[in-house]
């Protein structure tokens, strides 16, 4: 069983505008996806390979599962 956890932040209006932009044309995308996404794809690239659970993240939330 997978725990969620979750975090309140600012991003610039910007951003903001585009994700919203996204989300309109990708339905089956949401907010919490995409921040998923984003975050496990982020520490995948700058944390190394040795923990496999943001890779694990990150194809789930690619692939739409829970």
């Amino acid at each position: 069983m997978s725990t969620t956890v979750s975090i309140l932040t600012e991003i610039p209006e910007e951003l903001n505008d585009t994700l919203q932009a996204y989300l309109t044309t990708h339905p089956d995308w949401d907010q919490d996806r995409v921040f998923t996404a984003a975050l496990s794809l982020f520490l995948l690239q700058n944390c190394g390979s040795s923990d496999r659970r943001a890779a694990r993240v990150y194809l789930n939330s690619l692939f739409h599962r829970s």
